[in-house]
């Protein structure tokens, strides 16, 4: 199976993230969706796992499923709310006897705000915990271009971040608005002598309410101009407009040298499959 630091030194990937879906209706929208995105042959795809460390288990199935089924590897977010070591090392063992070789490793949200439970309090003491697994993990960290919500001040974001990429592969962002926010975090994080690749995340806005919501619990400053655009629209109209300025935000990021693009897909295919086909023609 492809590891993503190998695709990301190869030309520039496009990837999507997907979240285990929470009922059967759910599950067959994911896989209508995971059909329709395999056309696009992408480098790559991730999983997220729930709110508060829930469903790392049904986490493992879809990426165990999609690493057996499909043409492209999937990388399984794996997050220290709740997690034991033991846990952790039971799952890595079960990523590894499946030939599941990407790991994302993330702090995670506690489900009520909340101190975050379990052996593991920040990403990178998950991150050596998978360095010291016997199998040869391809890992990835998270970064925040706006200032992580939870950081103190920016330097000491960048500090940790720095402190998070010296053991790991490579990062992909929390999404935002603004590429400038991505091309300075890459000048801070060279500037710290930290040069692995980091991979922007890329939001379709095709439900600015719930993405409103979500940029409030990230910290990623919302464009009002766009969001008033979009929630004025019928939703097949919206969604157009949304895989569009997704497409030109995309764009100006590849141009600025970003390694990929990564889509939030929020488990549809429409805005994504517009945006890729804007990015890559074939």
């Amino acid at each position: 199976m492809a590891r993503i630091s190998d695709l990301l030194s190869d030309r520039p990937t496009l990837s999507f993230e997907f979240f285990p879906p929470a009922d059967e209706i759910a599950a067959k929208q994911l896989e209508k969706t995971l059909d329709e995105l395999a056309g696009l042959s992408p480098s790559f795809v991730s999983v997220t796992c729930g709110v508060g460390g829930d469903g790392h288990d049904r986490t493992r199935d879809i990426v165990t499923d999609i690493c057996r089924d499909r043409p492209f590897p999937a990388m399984a977010h794996l997050t220290c709310v709740g997690h034991t070591k033991q846990g952790v090392a039971d799952l890595l063992d079960d990523y590894a006897a499946a030939g599941v070789v990407n790991i994302l490793a993330l702090a995670g949200d506690p489900p009520d705000g909340s101190a975050i439970s379990g052996d593991f309090r920040y990403a990178s003491e998950l991150v050596e915990v998978i360095r010291e697994h016997p199998a040869d993990f391809s890992v990835g960290v998270a970064a925040h271009p706006e200032v992580h919500p939870r950081s103190a001040d920016r330097a000491s974001d960048r500090r940790h971040l720095a402190a998070k990429l010296s053991r790991a592969d490579f990062a992909i962002t929390q999404f935002f608005f603004d590429p400038t926010d991505y091309t300075r975090l890459c000048d801070e994080l060279a500037e710290l002598g930290y040069p692995q690749p980091v991979v922007p995340g890329v939001m379709p806005v095709i439900w600015p309410k719930s993405i409103r919501r979500y940029a409030d619990i990230n910290g990623s400053t919302v464009p009002e101009d766009l969001f008033a655009r979009l929630e004025s629209l019928p939703a097949a109209d919206r969604i157009t407009a949304a895989a569009e300025a997704a497409a030109e935000l995309s764009q100006s990021l590849l141009d600025a040298g970003a390694p990929g693009i990564h889509l939030y897909t929020l488990n549809r295919p429409e805005a994504s499959l517009q945006i890729a086909r804007e990015l890559f023609p074939k």
